[in-house]
This record gives structure tokens, sequence and C-alpha cells, in this order.
């Protein structure tokens, strides 16, 4: 039983690393490309649209997938009310959303977000339909179809969206990326997934489903609402342009962390769940994973933030130069991300959804002085007051996760720092390198990132960190059981 359960969240992760890895990075690809054609104050005009598109999607989710995935007996009455709960609330939302457009057009005194709003409300729709097949696939850990449609609905995206920036359509081309990207990714899911709704709505499944997650739900609005009021916030205070530089940024900032979230988090999440009762394999588990995460986020984004200056200059050109800067604080900001979801995700296994949503509230509440200087002294300060609040978040999370695990906010410090020490040297010579070694973008960036990985390796083996053992023990063994597999399979 502990084997397969390890086995199986091994190979989650694994299929999950290449599902967001299709995803998001066939994403940032095509976004690259489309930033070197377009202007940054186009892709702001989207960014002012960011948050309404996504707290329509945290409504039409409602926190009912979770409670899909944590349910251990659901039935096809189940899956089926959750489906249709998606596509109304999908419809309703849109129609919402297109006749509120005038006025969020007149808010930001742009009248081209109205038919833009109009258009871009669409994909709400297309995506209710996916909602339920992926869930499932989540709670099965399945996540190489995931990586199949990710991948296939991306190429497709990508082509639509590429070929309109390249004819002129500007703006336009985001918004018909962001739209197709729906529309393919749950045709695929439908055309590689065996379920099917049956024509039922239960509303005792409704009522237990959402008893769980209507305290989800508040937690994600104001999740979302936190996570997107900066896009807001510039928008209406500063300009399109200002925007479309912090947008960029975070996607530059926050992509990699958001990505290590999903990917730890997705599985995390089904994976502790099967052994919620027993205490101590759920903090044994808990510890691991934790661990892993936190070794490949300080590497990844300590080194992003290092780089980000020839990183833009060789991406998307020296248009986005404004936007270093932003990248540089938003990796800090970024590092606590996965830290935070994980911890959250012990609260919701053992539901307690309650206290989720109160943490979540406390948390908010704090955002408001960052969002009052922000608007006062500019986006660098107000970036600022993001590190601080993730910071304070941290300690949150971790002192009521605690409570059922028995893993302190000083064990979590303890057995994360030695990670956190390798990076912290690595990025530093990274740095170095970048600001005193004179060479083209390019040369800069190759030489800076060979060094980092070499001196990473180097220092891992040296110090003989714990978390990096296990990685690397772990790749080693799936390698090996890969190739003896391939050979069995020749000789029969």
């Amino acid at each position: 039983m502990e084997n397969d359960l390890k086995q199986k969240a091994i190979s989650g992760l694994t299929w999950s690393f290449f599902d967001g890895f299709a995803f998001h990075g066939s994403n940032f690809v095509i976004s690259i490309i489309l930033a070197r054609i377009l202007s940054p104050k186009e892709f702001g005009l989207i960014g002012m649209l960011t948050i309404f598109i996504a707290i329509s999607n945290s409504i039409i989710i409602s926190g009912l997938s979770r409670a899909l995935i944590r349910k251990n007996n659901c039935t096809q009455k189940d899956y089926s009310t959750v489906f249709f709960y998606n596509i109304v609330s999908g419809v309703i939302l849109y129609f919402i959303l297109f006749f509120l457009s005038g006025t969020i057009s007149s808010f930001f005194s742009e009248p081209l977000l109205k038919p833009l709003m109009q258009v871009f409300g669409i994909s709400l729709i297309f995506n209710s339909f996916g909602i339920v097949p992926e869930t499932i696939l989540i709670k099965k850990i399945e996540f190489r179809i995931q990586a199949r449609v990710s991948l296939i609905s991306s190429f497709f995206c990508g082509t639509i969206a590429i070929g309109m920036a390249l004819y002129g359509f500007g703006v336009w081309s985001l918004v018909s990326f962001s739209v197709s990207r729906f529309v393919f990714r749950s045709l695929f899911l439908w055309i590689w997934s065996s379920w099917r709704p049956s024509w039922e709505f239960s509303k005792n499944s409704f009522r237990e489903l959402f008893g769980y997650s209507y305290k989800l739900l508040f937690s994600s609005l104001l999740d979302i609402t936190y996570r997107n009021i900066y896009y807001l916030i510039i928008g209406k205070f500063f300009s399109a342009t200002e925007l479309g530089y912090y947008s960029k940024a975070e996607q530059f900032g926050s992509l990699p962390s958001m990505y290590l979230n999903n990917l730890f988090s997705r599985v995390s999440f089904s994976v502790l769940s099967e052994v919620q009762g027993d205490k101590k394999r759920l903090r044994d588990i808990y510890g691991k994973l934790h661990r892993s995460m936190m070794l490949f986020t300080f590497t990844i984004m300590l080194g992003i933030a290092a780089v980000a200056k020839p990183l833009v200059l060789v991406l998307i050109g020296e248009k986005w130069m404004p936007a270093v800067i932003f990248i540089q604080l938003l990796c800090f900001a970024g590092i606590f991300f996965p830290l935070n979801s994980l911890n959250l995700n012990i609260l919701l296994i053992h539901g307690r959804s309650d206290i989720y949503l109160f943490l979540e509230v406390v948390k908010k509440i704090l955002v408001v002085p960052i969002i009052i200087a922000g608007i006062n002294f500019g986006i660098k300060i107000m970036i600022l007051g993001l590190i601080v609040n993730a910071l304070i978040a941290f300690v949150l999370n971790s002192f009521f996760s605690n409570k059922f695990i028995n893993y302190t906010f000083f064990d979590q410090l303890r057995y994360i720092f030695p990670s956190f020490m390798v990076a912290a040297v690595v990025s530093a010579s990274m740095f170095a390198i970048v600001e005193f070694v004179h060479v083209s973008p390019l040369a800069l960036l190759m030489i800076s990132m060979l060094f980092g990985s070499v001196f990473s390796f180097i220092l891992f083996e040296l110090f003989k960190i714990n978390d990096y053992i296990f990685i690397k023990e772990n790749l080693i063994r799936k390698f090996k059981s890969r190739i003896f597999k391939n050979e069995d399979s020749e000789l029969v």
C-alpha cells in the first residue's frame, strides 16, 4: 500500500510536470512571440479584463472540483450535477459580463474594452464544458491525457493567435488566443475522456458537495480578487502601457511559481486525501512534497530574478525593459505561492474549509494598505507590499496546518533552509555575471544560466542536500525502471 501510494505520487508528479510544461510552457512561448509583435498597451488592455474573467471562472468552478476530488465515493449523479451547474453558471455569467461591458469600458476610459469583453467572455461557456472531465482525470491522478490535451490545444490556439497578430489584428489576437484555448482544451478533454454526463441534477448531491465547497468559493473569490486587483488598480490609476509591463512581468516572475504550485498542488491534494486519517503518514508525505517543491521553487525563482535583464532583452526585446524590476520583485513574492498552497491543502483534506475561508479573509484585509501604498507611491512599492503579505500568509497558514500534521512553521523553515541557501548563493553569483560581464544579451544569458546550472549541481552534490538526493534517487529509479521495462518488451 505504501509503495503503491508512493509510485502513484511519483507517477502523478511526473505526468503533471509534463502537463504543466505542455500547457504553461507552450503558452509562454506563444506569449513571447506575441510580445515581440504586439505593444505593451495591447497586453495592458487584456490585463484590464483579467479580473472579471478570473472571478467569473472561480464562480463557475465554485470549489466543486475540490469537493469531487476529496469525496471518495463519487457517483455519476455527483459528476452530472456539477457538470450542469458549471454550464448554467457559465452562460449566466457570460451574459452578465456582456451587459456590463459598457460600464467596464467607462471605468477604465478605454472604449475598445466593450467589444473586447463581449467576445472574451465567451471563453467562460467553453471552459465550463471541460471542468468535470478534467476533475475526474485529476482525481485518478491521470495526467498523461491532460499533457496531450495541453500540448495539442496550445498548438492550435497559438497558431491562430500568432497568425492574427502577423496580419495586424492587434489586441484581438490576444482575445482569440484566450478564447480558442478554452475551446480546444474542452474539446480534446471530451474526445479523450471516457466520462459522459447523464441527464440528471440532484439537489441532494449539490447540497452535499456545495456544503463543503461554498467556503472554498468565497475563499477563491477573495484569492482571485487579491491576485488580480493589481491589474484593476494599475489600469485605473496608471496606464494601459504600464499595466502591460506589469502583466508581462507577472508572467515571467509568477508563472514559474504558479506552474510549480499547480504541479504539486494537484498531485498532493489527491495523494494526501488518501491518507488523511493517518497523521504520521500524512506528515511524512507532506514533508517530502514540501521540501522537494521548495528546492525547485527557490532554484528557479531566484535564478530568474538574477537573469531578468538579459532574459527580457533576448526574448521580448528592449521595448519591454521597464518590466525588468517588476520581474525581479515578483520572483521574490512568487516564492511563497507553492508553499502557502501546500499548507492550505492540509486544511482542505481535513474538511476545514471554514479555517481556509477565515485565513483568506484575514490575509485579504492586509492587502488594503498595500493597495493604498501602490496608488500613492507607485507599482514597485505595491510589489514590495506583496512580498511582505506573502510572508505573513506563510506564517498564518503554517500555524493552522501544524494543528493537523504537527509540522510547525520553524520545522518548515529548518527543512527548506539548505535549499534556500544554495539557491541564494547561486543566484547572487549569476547576478554578478549579468552585471559585470560585458557581452551580447544572448551570450550573457547562456553563460549565466550554464554557470548557475553547473554551480547548483556542484553545491547540491557537495553538501548532500537531502531534498536533492531524494529527487535524484527517485528520478534514477524511474529512469532505470523505464529502461528495464523496454528491454523486457524487446525480449518478449
